[in-house]
């Protein structure tokens, strides 16, 4: 879940951080229904605090002209039984008139090291651009050695549904990876960029 990677990503020896890029963005042909008005941001993770900053978050990126997102952490009490009470969150869902849920998780977390080879450049010494210069001083050698390069790539699912029907049709997925992000809120930082930039592209909302 989301809470996961953050101890894990502030292990990694961060070389580049990145925001997230949408590797897969798949919107379903077969849906034929109205767009949702009144959206449910849901963030799969077991530590609150997580949780609350993405819904917040995305819910403020994805709103749009007559339409009203509402953070799940808002409506949805977390019980302390792992198992979902679907009576419960249908109920919420039925009573304030949401329309189209979203549900972002973790899918996993890869970590990886690699060897990065040194390297070696020139630095022009002395009257270098004469030949007798040249040759009286060749070139000095400069080495950089190599180094190990521990990487991290936090992968995320994002799927919008349809709740006006009672099973709740897909409307679109997507899947995105951030890459050394350093922390959860580098993570829902970019994700949250990356999903609010991809709904206005494909007019989701």
């Amino acid at each position: 879940m989301l809470a996961t990677f953050l101890a894990v990503a502030m292990l990694a020896a961060v070389a580049w951080a990145g925001g997230a890029k949408l590797v897969v963005s798949w919107k379903n042909p077969a849906y034929t229904g109205a767009k949702p008005k009144r959206v449910l941001v849901i963030g799969m993770s077991e530590n609150p605090a997580i949780r609350a900053d993405f819904e917040d978050d995305m819910a403020v990126a994805i709103t749009a002209d007559g339409v009203e997102v509402t953070p799940g952490n808002h409506i949805l009490l977390r019980p302390d039984s792992p198992d979902m009470d679907e009576k419960y969150l249908k109920g919420q869902i039925r009573d304030f008139k949401i329309d189209g849920a979203l549900v972002s998780r973790l899918i996993r977390v890869d970590k990886s090291t690699k060897y990065v080879p040194g390297s070696s450049f020139a630095v022009p010494y002395g009257y270098y651009n004469s030949f007798y210069g040249y040759y009286g001083t060749v070139y000095r050698q400069v080495y950089t050695p190599g180094y190990l390069q521990k990487d991290t790539t936090v992968r995320i699912e994002t799927n919008f549904y349809s709740t006006a029907t009672d099973s709740g049709e897909l409307i679109w997925t997507g899947t995105s990876d951030s890459f050394n992000p350093g922390s959860a809120k580098k993570v829902i930082e970019g994700v949250v960029k990356a999903i609010a930039k991809e709904f206005k592209k494909k007019q989701i909302l």
